[in-house]
């Protein structure tokens, strides 16, 4: 495949773009994550560092990814590389590191179409946390979901997601709608919403709620996995970038603030009907998803055989268009690098990712997602994004690019806030943040954790070091070719 062909691949439309980064923006921590850290971090007081993280980091580097993919229009380490050759190493590191992302993330989704299939005749039982842990945590399903994401990650770009995402994406929409119009509605709603949105002052002396608020918008909009650089190489020159970035943000910021009504609403009504208090009903992570929801739908009556699959169906539609999100950074790395074609390597990429994925499918698994979890979004991640914020904003020249993209942008103009935003702001509010997660993490991790850290780092830079020195057969992988 050659570079010309590879840059061919591009959106139907600007609407293909958008839908495709809000259905890689949106996803299961827009459901079941972002309602439990606003009521952990102190409820309507979160609002404050949320919405501080979601002006300094969100929109800014989203814009900053957007720019810079539509400016090479090349695979995330070719990018790197184009400004200069060390930096393909770096490259390498986040398209892989998102890959292994995908892998614990498809068992999720595993879990997931068993639930869709329970809800319809609540076959998780009276004990829904016995039944997490003793019969979903040995199950796996992660063979269908591979198959449904290489059928539709191995099609031409607009044929493929491009499709997919103007199906998965409305839907989800309208049916998270109706389910949270229905739990505002459930007695004992005022009680959730009363929990959730009580303002805990004091906490926002605290380094933690900081630290969760940019936690929370990396993770929500996917910032820093080279996703965004790699969809907006697909647009053409008519894309507002600029705008779209907006448009992403404000789309994934207001669903999940939407599904944090709908959710307390219902753990709200459960606490009125058992008479336990909320603080006893949440659990953070998958806990919210597979325990607390199944729980609250064995009470629910009749009505959970309606609510129950839509719900769960939501959920399927968020991990779904986020998987596909995953695996294209990495796959149009390879391709763009080696000339293989998109089918050749969504196959070997989606047959690699199913064979290392039984690993999370084990008795140890869930523990294992965790500490793995853990290590690439709050380590490798969080680095990367403060060594990309250097790279292009120092070693490449931004002011051009900034140029540019006012002049295709039709709402708000680009301007110093932004590169002070870009160049200083955010790298040391990033490294700040960073050094905090580490030293949290070793001061208070366990034995476990550390083994999988080092385990973790040393396959990550062994893989990145191979892709990194292998000689490419892109002929045109060193030229040098910028559109801004």
């Amino acid at each position: 495949m050659t570079e010309k062909n590879l840059n061919s691949n591009e959106w139907g439309n600007n609407l293909s773009f958008i839908l495709a980064m809000i259905g890689s923006a949106v996803g299961l921590g827009n459901i079941w994550r972002f309602p439990y850290v606003l009521y952990s971090c102190g409820g309507g007081a979160f609002y404050i560092p949320y919405f501080v993280a979601v002006l300094t980091l969100g929109i800014p580097f989203l814009i900053l990814e957007y720019g810079m993919g539509y400016n090479f229009k090349a695979s995330f380490p070719k990018g790197l590389r184009t400004i200069n050759k060390k930096y393909e190493f770096m490259g390498w590191i986040l398209p892989l590191s998102i890959f292994g992302v995908s892998i614990y993330y498809c068992v999720i989704i595993g879990w997931i179409v068993i639930y869709v299939v329970l809800s319809f005749y609540k076959g998780w039982g009276d004990n829904t946390d016995k039944f997490f842990d003793q019969t979903i945590l040995q199950s796996s399903t992660t063979g269908t979901n591979w198959f449904i994401v290489w059928f539709v990650s191995h099609k031409q770009l607009e044929k493929g997601i491009g499709r997919f995402n103007k199906i998965l994406v409305p839907s989800l929409f309208v049916i998270m709608f109706f389910i949270v119009i229905y739990s505002l509605t459930l007695d004992g709603a005022s009680i959730g919403l009363k929990i959730l949105f009580k303002p805990d002052w004091s906490l926002l002396k605290s380094f933690s709620i900081w630290t969760s608020a940019y936690g929370q918008v990396l993770f929500s909009l996917s910032l820093g996995y080279s996703e965004a650089y790699t969809y907006a190489g697909y647009t053409g020159r008519d894309t507002d970038l600029v705008t779209s970035a907006i448009i992403t943000t404000i789309a994934n910021c207001g669903f999940e603030n939407f599904c944090a009504l709908g959710v307390f609403s219902v753990l709200g009504h459960m606490s009125k009907v058992k008479s336990t208090a909320i603080t006893k009903l949440v659990s953070q992570g998958t806990g919210l998803v597979f325990i607390a929801y199944p729980a609250v739908l064995n009470i629910l009556g009749k009505l959970a055989y309606v609510i129950g699959p839509a719900f769960f169906l939501s959920v399927l539609f968020a991990g779904l268009t986020s998987m596909l999100s995953m695996i294209e950074p990495f796959s149009f790395s390879i391709q763009n690098k080696f000339t293989w074609s998109r089918k050749k390597t969504a196959t070997i990429e989606i047959i690699f990712g199913a064979i290392c994925s039984m690993l999370f499918a084990t008795g140890y698994g869930n523990e294992l997602l965790g500490h793995v979890d853990n290590y690439i979004n709050n380590v490798l991640v969080l680095f990367s994004i403060a060594i990309e914020c250097y790279i292009f904003s120092w070693a490449f020249d931004i002011k051009r690019a900034m140029r540019t993209l006012n002049d295709r942008s039709k709402s708000i103009k680009l301007g110093w806030w932004w590169l002070a935003i870009i160049r200083v702001i955010l790298p040391i509010i990033i490294i700040v943040i960073w050094f905090g997660t580490l030293y949290e993490m070793f001061s208070n991790g366990s034995v476990a954790q550390t083994v999988i850290f080092g385990i973790s780092t040393i396959v990550i830079f062994g893989v990145t070091a191979v892709f990194t020195f292998l000689k490419p057969t892109n002929k045109s992988y060193d030229e040098v070719e910028n559109r801004l």
